[in-house]
C-alpha cells in the first residue's frame, strides 16, 4: 500500500499545483495533508479550495487553527523581533483575504488522523508482535500542534512521544525540513520499530532544497514487520515555478523577506 503525505503549504498554490500533479502521476492509494494550508503567501483560499475539491483528508495546523478563529497569533513561535514583526503582517493579511466559508473549513480541521491496520489473518507481518500496526498523522506533535520535533532531539524523549501517542509510525511536519528516524525497542517477541518521520513542506522548506516536497509511505506486505525495512519511506521533490510565487509576494502587502526564503528555502 502506497500513501502519500504532504504539509505545510502556506497559500503557495504553484507548489501545491506541482506536487498533486505529482501524486496523481504515481498514483498512490491514499493521499493525507497535515496542515498549514495558509499564511506567507496571496493563495490561502485557492489552496483551500483545491483540497476541498479533492476530499482530501486534511488536519489542522497551528496556522489554520489561528486563522480559521481569526486570531492574531500563528502559534508560530518566532523568536527575533523582526520574524515577529513580519509574522504580524502575514497574518493580518491572511485574515484579511481568507474568505468566510474557507475560514469555517479550516475550523472543521482535526488535530489529528490515526490509522490502524490489522495484520492478524498473517501471523508473520505482526508489527513487534502486535495485530495492528499503528500509523499517528499530527502537524507539530501528538502533545501540541505547534511542537516542533527537530531532527536532532533525543531519542529518548522521541521515543517518550511516541510511546505515549501509542504510534508505531508518526508522520509530522511544521519545522518544514524532512526527516526519517527508526528507533528500536527490545520486547519479549523481538525488536520493534517506531518511525518518526517529518515530511518537509510543499510551499515553505527549509532545508536548502527550493523544490516542493512531499513524502510516499509504502507498506510492504512481504517484509517481516521485525525489519526497518518493511515501511519503505521516499522523500519527494518536486520543481515548481518559485519566482512566481516569490514575485506574488513581493506585489503584495506581504514582507519581502518571505519571497527571498522561498528562494533559498531558509
Amino acid at each position: 500500500m502506497k500513501v502519500a503525505l504532504f504539509s505545510d503549504i502556506h497559500a503557495n498554490l504553484p507548489a501545491l499545483e506541482a506536487v498533486l500533479a505529482d501524486i496523481d502521476a504515481r498514483k498512490p492509494d491514499a493521499v493525507y495533508c497535515l496542515g498549514d494550508l495558509v499564511g506567507y503567501n496571496i493563495w490561502p483560499n485557492e489552496v483551500i479550495a483545491e483540497i476541498r475539491r479533492r476530499g482530501i483528508p486534511t488536519i489542522a495546523g497551528n496556522y489554520d487553527f489561528g486563522i480559521g478563529r481569526a486570531s492574531d497569533d500563528c502559534g508560530c513561535a518566532y523568536r527575533e523581533e523582526q520574524e515577529k514583526a513580519n509574522g504580524k503582517v502575514s497574518i493580518a493579511y491572511t485574515n484579511e483575504v481568507v474568505g468566510p466559508d474557507e475560514r469555517a473549513f479550516l475550523r472543521t480541521l482535526p488535530a489529528h488522523i490515526r490509522l490502524e491496520f490489522d495484520l492478524s489473518n498473517n501471523p508473520e507481518r505482526l508489527w513487534g508482535g502486535q495485530e495492528f500496526l499503528n500509523l499517528l498523522f499530527v502537524h507539530g506533535s501528538p502533545r501540541r500542534i505547534n511542537e516542533y520535533l527537530l531532527e536532532d532531539r533525543e531519542e529518548k524523549s522521541l521515543k517518550h512521544v511516541m510511546t505515549q501517542a501509542n504510534a508505531d509510525v508518526m508522520c509530522f511536519g511544521h519545522t518544514h525540513k524532512p526527516y526519517h528516524r527508526i528507533l528500536t525497542e527490545d520486547t519479549e517477541t523481538g525488536p520493534r520499530f517506531r518511525h518518526a518521520i517529518n515530511i518537509g513542506s510543499v510551499g515553505k522548506p527549509k532545508d536548502g532544497d527550493p523544490r516542493a516536497g512531499y513524502v510516499l509511505l509504502t507498506i510492504d506486505e512481504t517484509s517481516p514487520a521485525d525489519q526497518p525495512e518493511a515501511l519503505g519511506v521516499e522523500f519527494v521533490r518536486v520543481a515548481y515555478d518559485v519566482e512566481k510565487a516569490a514575485h506574488a509576494v513581493e506585489e503584495s502587502p506581504l514582507p519581502n523577506a518571505y519571497a527571498e526564503a522561498l528562494r533559498l528555502a531558509k
